[in-house]
């Protein structure tokens, strides 16, 4: 890797941490830079899920505030995200490099959608709970505990937008303010990454540059997202996803 190769990784650590403590979504801007930089598929992804762990620490740390009488919450969806994460890690070692990069440009291009579709969620959501329409529950029930279990294996096996799933699902079912939510998802994400990347440690290939360079970067944006994230234009944030998301598939399907 050489010095420009390894600024960009670092910066793309920057913008996803960033990112993931906003919306979630990161993975699609790390993951098609370590491509740019040579990285095969798997690799890549094992790398990033490595790097992106210290920025979901900070992210949930910066909503601290927010977690604040959510403990029960936590332990019940927490362990729900741990085992998915971990059968998903499963899953990305047992199956053949080839299935990986053949499924990986259709979830990149299911979780650009989200991406794009999410502000339209959110908004239906605050309309639905002005309206005192809400579906959702204290606890959300089994549904919601079998949703974010799922989440984790697609988080464990690859993980982008993985932030996005969570918050509309726990936005559904869930009777409870946005913020405190979206504290919730930080701590689900960091679990789901935290227990791949543990697993992966002992079972796959690793690039120790790109995961030293990642973590740097997603701790300081994890900072960034906690403090000022709430300032930045989500229109902004959303276009270089979907741009550099387009990127990844282009990369990964015709080169």
């Amino acid at each position: 890797m050489t010095l420009w190769e390894g600024i960009a990784v670092l910066l793309a650590g920057v913008a996803a941490g960033t990112i993931n403590t906003i919306v979630g979504s990161g993975t699609l801007i790390t993951f098609p830079v370590l491509l740019a930089v040579g990285l095969p598929p798997v690799t890549a992804n094992v790398s990033n899920t490595f790097g992106l762990v210290p920025g979901s620490l900070f992210g949930a740390l910066g909503y601290r505030a927010e977690l604040v009488g959510q403990r029960r919450r936590l332990l019940r969806l927490g362990t729900a995200s741990m085992i998915g994460a971990l059968i998903g890690a499963v899953l990305l070692i047992a199956l053949p490099g080839k299935a990986f990069a053949a499924i990986v440009p259709v979830l990149i291009v299911i979780a650009l959608v989200l991406v794009v579709i999410q502000p339209r969620v959110a908004r239906a959501m605050a309309a639905r709970r002005a309206a005192g329409r809400s579906t959702g529950s204290a606890d959300g029930g089994p549904l919601l505990i079998a949703a974010v279990g799922l989440t984790g294996v697609y988080g464990g096996y690859f993980g982008a937008a993985q932030g996005v799933l969570l918050l509309a699902i726990m936005g559904m079912l869930l009777a409870d303010d946005l913020q405190r939510i979206n504290a919730t998802k930080n701590v689900l994400a960091l679990i789901a990454n935290g227990v791949a990347a543990i697993f992966f440690l002992f079972t796959s290939t690793i690039d120790w540059t790109a995961v030293v360079l990642i973590a740097l970067g997603s701790a300081a944006g994890g900072v960034i997202g906690a403090r000022l994230g709430r300032r930045l234009p989500p229109t902004v944030l959303r276009a270089v996803i979907v741009v550099v998301g387009l990127a990844a598939v282009t990369r990964l399907l015709f080169f």
